[in-house]
């Protein structure tokens, strides 16, 4: 029976590190101390841990796993996901390249890593911000060339394609004050995700770039019910709130809920910008105005960029970044 491939956690315990030193190991970083690289050599040679050499892939077509650093329910809920993988297999289609779709959870991710280390696909889309950091690494380890749909938790260091959120931020909240809104708060999605983190960082701009402190953030998920609860909050924290720009459609349309239900008319007295420009968006009442992201566009020049560097001598590298583009419907 063959022998499975160790972990980068099971070499870390082994070699006493941290999972981030035996990846810098694995990819030749200088940034580690000759005691701690001796440490994971030998852990490695007890572990009996084969180190995958970097090479044109044998499989004509490549096989290119799509990696989802989210739980199945979220990603089957989300219609961000589907639209994403949409666009992937449009472009993987042409190549004839299958796309295995693989969800990462903490529970899972060893068994996720070992699928990478041992071969299972020949390139890795990456998306989704939880536990990102530690399938990065597994990736980066693994020899196997990969590329983020979105910009990267701090500290993973791999090429990333994304939409331009900090802009699209300021270009929403820019047109609640053009049309005359004073007291504009925010629904935030997670601070410790890029894209929500950048959003926020938009957000902010804008309302500093008009001479105006931000009114009052909220918090929420990227869920509805995270978007209604995050509302009726800034309800009582800012009775006068007039507008209100939400990081996602589907927090936005439980922001709607929460207004209706509190007798808010909108956009009459309350005036609402959503972001992504999913299929809700245009069948709420009101329509929703949102930011408008091409996310299927996102994951095809994701995958033509990971296919060149599978398949080159020289792979690309560099970051890309795709434009956002206000809607305006009936919501502000």
């Amino acid at each position: 029976m063959m022998r499975t491939q160790p972990t980068v956690q099971q070499i870390a315990a082994a070699a006493n590190v941290s999972p981030a030193t035996v990846s810098r190991v694995l990819t030749g970083s200088v940034r580690v101390t000759t005691g701690a690289r001796q440490r994971v050599y030998a852990a490695m040679n007890q572990l009996g841990y084969v180190r995958r050499s970097v090479r044109k892939p044998e499989r004509n077509p490549p096989v290119v796993a799509l990696v989802v650093c989210e739980p199945t329910a979220r990603v089957f809920a989300d219609p961000f996901f589907a639209r994403l993988a949409a666009g992937a297999e449009a472009e993987l289609a042409v190549h004839g390249s299958p796309m295995p779709i693989l969800t990462v959870t903490r529970d899972n991710l060893p068994a996720i890593e070992r699928y990478l280390l041992t071969g299972g696909a020949d390139g890795v889309l990456l998306v989704g911000g939880y536990g990102q950091q530690q399938v990065a690494r597994a990736v980066t380890a693994s020899g196997v060339p990969v590329r983020a749909v979105g910009r990267p938790a701090d500290l993973v260091d791999v090429p990333y394609v994304d939409v331009d959120n900090r802009g699209g931020a300021r270009t929403a909240v820019r047109h609640l004050l053009r049309s005359g809104r004073r007291r504009v708060a925010m629904i935030a999605g997670p601070p410790d995700m890029p894209a929500a983190a950048d959003r926020l960082a938009g957000y902010r701009e804008a309302m500093a770039e008009a001479g105006m402190e931000p009114r009052a953030i909220a918090y929420g998920d990227f869920t509805q019910a995270s978007g209604t609860h995050a509302m009726q909050w800034l309800i009582g924290r800012v009775p006068t709130v007039d507008a209100v720009f939400v990081a996602s459609d589907a927090m936005a349309v439980g922001a709607l809920h929460a207004l209706r239900r509190a007798g808010r008319a909108v956009p009459d007295r309350v005036a609402v910008v959503g972001f992504d420009d999913a299929p809700v968006a245009a069948l709420v009442q009101p329509a929703l105005t949102t930011v408008r992201q091409p996310v299927e566009q996102l994951g095809r020049i994701a995958c033509r960029l990971l296919l060149a560097d599978v398949t080159e001598e020289q792979p690309t590298s560099g970051t890309v970044i795709l434009p956002t583009e206000l809607v305006r419907r009936r919501s502000a």
